[in-house]
């Protein structure tokens, strides 16, 4: 039956605002330090921002192609050879996009039919389910456990069904921190090849890994090549998260089919980023070893405080994001903890249950709580001072 006249699409129902949106608007309403939203307080590279502005005066201020400007696909194809050793053809295999959000947007409702199942690890980043959801997919959710959020092949396995189309991976792991390892990628690799499944992977935090720890993408697995998108985006690596460039990669038919669903939503973005992002790319220039390193002693400041303040916390392996649990002080959820915390100490963080299906499950998320770390090292001092003077008990 339709809907009322002038009501909203079925497909939307029950999404509502972002929980990105409410807490952000909590931190501004309470003046909290905001450690909800990842995203960093600084700017990236001074000569990242040079190009841009070089490239706004220059001229590049139309509509670039709809695949992206032949520089940054080609740059893009680089990055991955000089990296990886995936060898790529810019002109079929890689696809620019408006970030990695219209990457994964782009993929799954380009590959993705009405009833076909997805498996997703959970907690999963929210876009995914909305993505889904749009795509007409079923999502199958694999559940990454506390205290090591380690992907158990069993349970991989067990999600597959008839109607399974693809994996959707994500590693480095938000908001877990999770970077697979050597065993856990063998495992989706096994799965994917047994039955002939698409991986759709998020990489965009594939240089913010820690103490060592190197990210390894599945397209470099033996047999994974043809069965593998490889999406990324320079926003986390190169501290630009506002410019919106990413991009998609693998078989050319894949990329095909992220070609031809974002024509229809942005169809081209960031004509003036787009060199700009190409001469980072391309650039000796080490800044994202130097985040890296800055990002790891945030963590180890913020990680410590949190347990400080008697909180159960888990240290991540790569991304902006730390884990923890409430479930010692007291709290049931960490959504009442985390709509508490503006008024008790002044901080603001996000409830991880909102990244699972059923976060009373065993061993789900229910009590768990994200705190982002990409923030001035002066900006996490002054939130762990907060925690570590307020009554964080329920």
């Amino acid at each position: 039956m339709p809907g009322p006249p002038h009501s909203a699409a079925r497909r939307i129902a029950g999404m509502g605002e972002t929980i990105f949106a409410e807490m952000s608007a909590l931190a501004v309403r309470t003046g909290a330090v905001n450690l909800g939203q990842g995203f960093p307080d600084t700017d990236g590279p001074p000569e990242l921002i040079g190009a841009a502005v070089d490239a706004l005066r220059g001229g590049a201020n139309q509509y670039a192609p709809g695949i992206g400007i032949p520089t940054l696909r080609q740059a893009i194809a680089r990055h991955q050879q000089r990296h990886y050793g995936i060898e790529l053809d810019p002109n079929t295999q890689v696809v620019v996009t408006t970030g990695c959000t219209e990457a994964i947007a782009g993929a799954l409702l380009g590959l993705v039919d009405p009833g076909d199942e997805v498996i997703v690890l959970e907690p999963y980043y929210d876009s995914y389910t909305a993505m889904i959801a749009f795509a007409g997919g079923v999502r199958r959710p694999v559940t990454l456990r506390a205290p090591d959020f380690r992907l158990d092949p069993a349970e991989l396995e067990a999600a597959v069904s008839a109607r399974t189309k693809l994996i959707l991976l994500n590693t480095p792991h938000n908001p877990t921190g999770r970077v697979l390892d050597a065993d856990e990628l063998a495992a989706v690799a096994r799965v994917a090849q047994a039955h002939d499944l698409t991986v759709v992977t998020d990489e965009v935090y594939e240089h913010l890994t820690f103490d060592g720890r190197v990210h390894v993408p599945l397209a470099t697995l033996p047999g994974m090549a043809e069965l593998t998108l490889t999406l990324s985006s320079a926003g986390k690596s190169w501290s630009v998260t506002g410019w919106k460039v990413g991009w998609a990669t693998g078989p050319a038919p894949l990329v095909a089919a992220v070609t031809a669903a974002k024509q229809w939503l942005t169809y081209t973005s960031g004509a003036p980023l787009q060199p700009a992002v190409a001469s980072a790319l391309d650039s000796p220039s080490d800044f994202p070893a130097r985040l890296r390193a800055d990002l790891q002693a945030r963590r180890d400041e913020l990680v410590a405080g949190l347990t400080a303040a008697g909180l159960t916390s888990y240290t991540p392996e790569g991304t902006y994001f730390a884990t923890t649990d409430v479930s010692a002080l007291g709290w049931a959820s960490g959504g009442d903890f985390c709509r508490a915390l503006p008024e008790r100490a002044g901080v603001v963080a996000i409830p991880s249950e909102v990244f699972y299906d059923d976060p009373d499950a065993p061993g789900a998320g229910r009590q768990l709580v994200r705190w982002a770390f990409c923030k001035r090292p002066d900006v996490i001092a002054e939130a762990v001072a907060r925690l570590s003077a307020a009554d964080l008990a329920r």
